[in-house]
């Protein structure tokens, strides 16, 4: 088969920019044939480019001629789309619908109903701009920057108004459950859902969580990520040790204000970071915002570690209670330190838990079950659409 992947690449690297990476390279281990269209957000320096990009989030001319121009050379049987903002935008999809190719769209975010993607505004869960109303991104100020949010806003209700996503792409890919739910109440029919959670690679060999020395957290140090929960828990857990890996806008505030039992080891290679699982008694991902998917819990789960989450999202759909970890509310500080405390003073209990992580990893999250779930759907999608043009084609004759 050939596919045909669009990816617009985020400022600082992060769990989207890894899945288009993996399943680029898991479909070409699988021998199809895969080309590319990427455009990074790193190239948008200066007020006059983001006032560009704002333009060509909402409509790109170029980017659809460049698309089409693949299409007509390369002939993909299926169109892989992933983040479109925003250099890349949904003039795209019209390229796709224009000559027939069907499209699959995955949807690691909310940004089909929130400007920003994430449901998050001052650190706290939101979902005001669901169901078309947009505008509390800029009356609220969600990005911090008053041009900022506007722009997004006026963007989001463009392209909803448009309505070139709802036209052109024909099965919608969301990660979990908790997302699809999401998409329905935005008024994508379920018939044109399908839910592929994400893919984590397995370490040949599991980490043994009895032996180790620190707690672990992993991921970006924004403030949807719910760090400041976890410095407040350590901070009644005093005699147990912390290791925070990562980077993000928040490095130098967080690490300024941590207690002496947390520290602050920076971002890690992969290696790096596998090294840094197998010394962990236990994974916390303390998320205050909606987790999509979760891919640090996976990962972590994958080298045999149990997880202690929030409730936030999909968290509950990958750590189960009391199999594979532990679960908290989010911004729960003393339920967060009881979790802690439970698997830190009972290591045959984090042992069982990992090891439970681990197996549920390898049934419903490693490669080769994701690819099978990735073909059926795109097998599903490109007959969908040779359907849809015999019957088309059908109604034209019957009509002449």
């Amino acid at each position: 088969m050939k596919i045909l992947q669009i990816h617009n690449h985020y400022r600082m690297r992060g769990g989207e920019d890894v899945m288009f990476e993996q399943i680029c390279s898991l479909l070409r281990d699988h021998k199809h044939q895969v080309y590319t269209f990427e455009r990074r957000s790193n190239d948008v320096i200066g007020l006059r480019a983001k006032l560009a990009a704002f333009m060509t989030g909402v409509y790109s001319g170029a980017a659809k001629d460049d698309v089409a121009h693949l299409i007509r050379t390369e002939r993909p049987d299926l169109v892989h789309v992933h983040n479109l903002y925003p250099l890349v935008s949904p003039s795209v999809l019209e390229a796709c619908g224009e000559r027939g190719v069907p499209v699959v769209m995955r949807c690691p975010n909310y940004r089909l109903a929130c400007p920003t993607g994430l449901f998050l505004r001052n650190g706290k869960a939101c979902t005001r701009c669901e169901g078309g109303r947009e505008y509390w991104c800029a009356l609220t100020n969600c990005r911090g920057d008053m041009v900022e949010s506007t722009a997004m806003a006026a963007r989001s209700f463009a392209v909803r108004t448009w309505g070139l996503i709802r036209e052109y792409v024909n099965v919608f890919l969301p990660p979990s459950a908790f997302v699809a739910g999401r998409l329905v109440r935005t008024g994508i029919p379920k018939e044109q859902i399908r839910v592929i959670p994400n893919t984590v690679g397995v370490p040949e060999k599991p980490c043994d969580p009895a032996n180790g020395s620190y707690i672990a957290f992993a991921g970006r140090l924004s403030e949807e990520k719910g760090v400041e929960t976890l410095l407040d828990a350590a901070r009644l857990l005093p005699r147990v040790p912390f290791q925070i890996a990562g980077e993000g806008p928040l490095f130098e505030s967080l690490r300024a204000d941590a207690p002496p039992n947390v520290t602050f080891i920076g971002q890690l290679s992969r290696s790096g970071l596998s090294e840094f699982y197998a010394n962990a008694r236990a994974c916390v991902v303390p998320s205050v915002w909606h987790e999509a998917f979760g891919l640090v819990a996976a990962e972590a789960m994958a080298h045999g570690l149990p997880v202690i989450a929030s409730r936030m999202g999909a968290l509950p759909e990958i750590v189960e209670e009391d199999s594979t970890g532990l679960l908290f509310d989010a911004n729960n500080t003393d339920a967060l330190a009881e979790a802690v405390e439970i698997l830190w003073s009972d290591a045959s209990t984090a042992q069982k838990m990992g090891f439970a992580g681990r197996e549920k990893v390898i049934r419903e999250y490693a490669r080769d079950v994701y690819y099978k779930r990735l073909i059926d759907v795109y097998s599903f999608a490109v007959g969908d659409r040779t359907r849809a043009s015999t019957a088309q084609a059908a109604h034209l004759a019957q009509s002449a």
